[in-house]
């Protein structure tokens, strides 16, 4: 079939396999072109398909020639019908992992689930026997807790008032203003259900419990700060108090894990285009004058990038890990710059609808958006008949 994006809202329909392909080969150059990393050798991604969970996957793969299993929830094709853009990534990964003769397994399924987690448990016992670093970062706006049975939802909303602000659909670059209610405390509650460190917490309790950290496992998860431009709604809100409870999580962690010398940390990152990025009120616009401005001081990172830096510059560099007054890692440090910063607050002020063109990057947001579908690479024809029925190697 001819795949063609098909847009609903601010979500693709489909997802284009050979431009998936592209994409995952060109994050693995861009890590081969950076040198090795003394990493760890065995490694688990929960959360492996997209973004910066398949980042670090690539990462720890090709930076560090680890063996590699990755948890996600991905949708299968059907004939006629393409799979979700982390089950083409996932099946080019495989295929480049065993080119290059590398261990690389995969897992489909609900990773807040205990039969996920069971499966999972099960195939690093017989093929790996302990896992030294692993990698949370599940993004799901619903969670099924495993052993209340109860269905939480989270969602994006202030808490106390009501937050007016700034937006932009990126599609047409209109730019205008949007209002959202204040939370409930329910609402509150089920967004930490979702998104807070529970989860996270419950996957490191099940390896240990059978033997499965290797002594000095260190544990990631990923959250994002961001500006005061958008707190009221992201830091301050409803998933900020989901964010806080993460970071929280890590220090218990960490005690769990002092027996075997372990460690976990939450590691700050930027902010970049992510499906659901692209679906929050005000990120879409704060993301394409950052972007403007990161690119012309030469800072701009995207996924790839951000993740290499963190694993060659604080995770594995054989020193003491460098962490803020909260014991958070700051991969954000670039974007959160004053002078980054103080631009962007700027052209926020001057920001409409005739001027972003100018002002942002809006171009570079959209074809950052496109990507995550595999449409827009290089070296991809697009007009070609595609196979849609692509398999991951360990999964069938």
């Amino acid at each position: 079939m001819i795949i063609e994006p098909r847009m609903r809202g601010f979500i693709c329909l489909t997802a284009q396999p050979k431009g998936c392909e592209q994409s995952v080969k060109n994050q693995i150059e861009y890590v081969k072109s950076k040198g090795t990393i003394a990493g760890a050798k065995k490694v688990l991604v929960i959360g492996a398909s997209t973004g910066f969970g398949l980042a670090s996957r690539i990462t720890s793969a090709f930076g560090s020639d680890a063996a590699t299993i990755g948890v996600f929830f991905e949708k299968e094709p059907a004939e006629g019908k393409t799979a979700s853009p982390g089950w083409y990534n996932s099946a080019a990964f495989e295929n480049e992992a065993h080119k290059a003769g590398l261990y690389a397994k995969s897992i489909n399924g609900d990773a807040f689930s205990n039969e996920v987690k069971r499966q999972t448990l099960d195939l690093i016992k017989a093929d790996l026997g302990q896992v030294d670093l692993i990698i949370y970062s599940l993004a799901s706006p619903v969670r099924l807790n495993p052993n209340t049975g109860v269905l939480h939802r989270s969602v994006l909303k202030p808490i106390g008032s009501t937050f007016t602000n700034k937006t932009v659909d990126f599609h047409t670059g209109k730019v205008s203003d949007i209002s959202i209610e204040p939370c409930t405390d329910e609402d509150i509650a089920n967004t930490v259900a979702v998104m807070g460190g529970e989860d996270w917490a419950m996957w490191i309790d099940a390896l240990k419990a059978e033997n499965l950290l290797a002594p000095g496992a260190t544990t990631v998860a990923y959250s994002y700060i961001g500006p005061s431009l958008t707190e009221a709604v992201y830091r301050k809100g409803t998933i900020g108090r989901a964010k806080d409870h993460l970071e929280a999580t890590a220090f218990t962690i960490s005690d769990s894990l002092a027996d075997i010398n372990g460690k976990a940390y939450v590691s700050v990152n930027k902010a970049l285009v992510t499906q659901a990025s692209s679906a929050i009120p005000v990120i879409p616009l704060y993301i394409s004058l950052l972007y403007k401005i990161m690119k012309e001081k030469g800072i701009h990172e995207g996924c790839i990038e951000q993740i290499q830096r963190l694993y060659q510059q604080r995770l594995y560099t054989g020193e003491p890990m460098i962490t803020d007054d909260k014991g958070r890692i700051r991969i954000d440090d670039w974007e959160m710059r004053e002078d980054v910063q103080a631009q962007v607050a700027k052209l926020w002020l001057e920001a409409t609808t005739e001027n972003l063109a100018e002002l942002g990057d809006l171009e570079g947001y959209r074809s950052d958006f496109y990507n995550l579908f595999g449409f827009g690479f290089d070296g991809v024809d697009y007009k070609a008949d595609t196979n849609e029925m692509v398999a991951i190697p360990s999964i069938g």
